[in-house]
This record gives structure tokens, sequence and C-alpha cells, in this order.
């Protein structure tokens, strides 16, 4: 694939289907928007020092779709230490080398679909997290997965999805990966075409030789609209830290242009057993994925279902009918809802004085929060892509507030 498609591609899907500090002058956050997130009961601030641990001027320099889980799978605010371990991983990738005198790119720099990192410890340190990507035999950077299932073709990609380790299976990392094929010449030149997963058996490291990928049946189409799940996990068990767990993994699905959230769930020894999956229709769960009920709608398509301490849930997104700067949460009752309205936290700063720039996907990662709080990434990007990466080459990689409630 060339590079102008690989751009246009990445553009479209932020904004059509899977729609800071320091870094940049222009980017800094106004104190009117600090005094009014900080005066509520819900005080919320940026928390710059995550943003700079993903700001690097060789090698790999950017990325968006971060999601993470911690090594020890336990999935709660306040578990981390010194001798924690958290493997993200991240979408559509940029490597190459800025010139840090004149603030931009430095000769050639390429694209990849996806990757992945590691960090030690439980603060933030440019130091302490090493990124992981594939390369040819030339040298160039590959994608960290690749499709091999049964569904996929030459040319096919993946996107990723959320995923979690699931104790009951030998302590398996399970990623969700969305199938994607370019289709050339049209207006939006991409397409997905099923959800796949990728597990990864305990203790492997990159680049994962031992993986497994495998279809599933968590991809729709039909009147109701497209219907995707895997775009967040929230495990509900012993080994996870749940406060009230009940053994079962909770996957959570999108679905139309109305953006509705759906959930599903299986018992965490029967994750790829699809059989036994049961989707929530209203009133209990129903084997039929099509006859799933909204838990409430306007989400973005990548976004987040963590736990309270009191069991209870909290959701965080990007409302897709408010533009791309609110970040948004909202309180459910169970991980099936009823939830709350969603409140605004935040309004994203990042413009870099240029209307080209947005914001998109915001999602929590509880296991790097402090207790009490949660810590919240989204990404940003340009419509002007190609331009703009030259010019602010450190624009394309997430940025973190810290919600306390």
């Amino acid at each position: 694939m060339s590079l102008n498609k690989k751009i246009i591609l990445r553009i479209s899907a932020a904004t059509m289907i899977w729609a800071g500090c320091n870094a940049n002058k222009n980017a800094a956050v106004s104190t009117s928007v600090k005094d009014e997130y900080s005066q509520s009961r819900i005080a919320t601030k940026p928390v710059p020092e995550w943003s700079e641990m993903l700001r690097h001027d060789t090698g790999w320099i950017g990325a968006d779709g971060i999601y993470c889980t911690s090594l020890n799978g336990v999935d709660k605010a306040g578990q981390m230490n010194s001798a924690s371990e958290t493997m993200f991983w991240f979408s559509d990738c940029i490597v190459g080398n800025i010139d840090t005198k004149a603030d931009t790119l430095s000769g050639a720099w390429k694209m990849m679909n996806n990757s992945v990192a590691y960090m030690k410890g439980a603060t933030p340190d440019a130091n302490k997290i090493k990124f992981y990507y594939r390369r040819d035999k030339d040298g160039n950077p590959l994608s960290m997965f690749e499709p091999n299932t049964t569904k996929s073709q030459p040319g096919y990609y993946y996107w990723l999805g959320d995923g979690f380790m699931d104790h009951a299976k030998d302590s398996t990392i399970y990623i969700f990966a969305y199938l994607i094929r370019n289709i050339p010449g049209s207006i939006f030149p991409f397409e997905d075409l099923g959800v796949s997963l990728i597990a990864l058996p305990k203790g492997s490291r990159p680049p994962f030789v031992n993986q497994r990928q495998f279809d599933s049946p968590l991809f729709l189409k039909n009147e109701k609209g497209k219907t995707v799940f895997g775009i967040a996990v929230l495990p509900n068990t012993v080994g996870a830290g749940a406060p009230k767990p009940d053994g079962y993994i909770y996957v959570y699905g999108v679905r139309g242009g109305n953006k509705e959230l759906l959930v599903a769930r299986v018992k965490d020894d029967q994750f790829e057993d699809f059989s036994q999956w049961r989707y929530w229709d209203g009133g209990g769960w129903n084997v039929d994925m099509n006859s799933s009920a909204a838990l409430t709608d306007n989400i973005s398509n990548e976004m987040s279902v963590s736990f309270m301490p009191d069991g209870r849930v909290i959701a965080a997104y990007q409302p897709k009918s408010n533009g791309t700067s609110a970040v948004v949460v909202a309180a459910g009752a169970t991980p099936w809802g009823p939830f709350q309205p969603a409140k605004k936290v935040w309004e994203t700063p990042e413009s870099y004085d240029d209307l080209d720039f947005y914001t998109y996907n915001a999602k929590a990662h509880p296991n790097l929060s402090k207790p009490g709080e949660i810590l919240i990434s989204y990404n940003v990007n340009s419509f002007d892509f190609l331009d703009d990466i030259v010019k602010h080459p450190y624009h394309l990689r997430p940025r973190f507030i810290s919600v306390k409630y």
C-alpha cells in the first residue's frame, strides 16, 4: 500500500469508523480550562508525564489506539509498584527520526498498522518503556501482528481493540483485532471485515512466535447497522481484582450510526467457546447477538468500562455527536447498566492553532490509575496529515488526563 493511501485510510478511520502538554508550544492547556474542571467534585487535570513518556525522537515516534494491561492481570487502581510491568498495544504507528533543533521530521519515515510496548514500574518514565515491531529483510518496519486466520487474505491487516489477561486460561492475554482491507478508488478506501482474536500464551514476548489467531462471530452487518465487539473489555474475576467478582468477562461492542453501546459476557474459563457467549437484550442474557439492547449511545469506537471500588462501573469515551473535543464519563449500576447520563470532564485543548487537528477515542487505564482516580488517554491527529506530521512530528501520540471522583 502506498503512503498516501495509508494516510487517507488513517484519517478516514479516525473520523468515520474508529472516530497535552509539551507536545508543542501551541498546545498548552489554557488556565480557564484547568480552572473549570478543578472546581467541581469531579476534578480533572492533565498529566503530561504520561504523554512525555511516549515522546521519542528516533525509532518509534508516534501512534494512536492505545490499550494496555498489567502483566499480573490485576486491573484496578493503585496495584502497580516498582516491580510491575505493563504491556501496551498501539495502532497506526510511525517510525522515523525527528530533528529536535528544527522540530521537524528528518528523512524518510514509515507507518505500520500496530506495535507493542512494555513499561516497567508504576510511574511513567521514557527510560523504562521499550517499543517492539517487526522488520523485513531490508530493515523496513512491519506490524507486530499480521492476520493469519482462515478469513484473512493477502493484503488484509489488523487494527487492535481492547484485551485482557485470562487467569482461567493459564494467564493467556487475549487481544481483539479488527480485520481490515483496502478498497482502492472508494471515497473511504477501506472496510472492516470481521473481528479476530489474538491469543498470547503466558510469558510470551515479541515477536510472539507462539501466538494463536482465530476468527470470531463478533461482527455483524444488517438492517441495524454494523456491530463490532471488542472496543472495551471488563474482566469481573478474582484474578483481575474486581470488587464483586462473578467470574464473567464482559466484552463491549458498538452498533450502527447512533454508536450504541452493547455488552456480551462469557465465563472466563469458556472464553474461546463462542457458543457460551451471551448478549444483554435489556432483560436478560440472550444467545442471539442481534437481540442486543443498547446500554447507551453516542459513544466512540474506542472507549473503556472500568470498575469503581463499590462495584459500580464507569465508562469513559468521547461522544461522536459532540465534535471530538469533549471527554465524558458515565457511571453504571452494573456492567450491563443502567448508565447515568454522561458528564463532561474535559475539553481537549490540542489545536496547534490549526483547525485540521482533532482528538478522539478517549479511554481509561485502570491498572495505571491512582486510587480514587482514573487515568484517561485520548489521541491527537490531523486531517492534513502529510503536512502536519512534518511540521508537528510529536502530535501523533496519546495525551493523558487524570479524573478524580
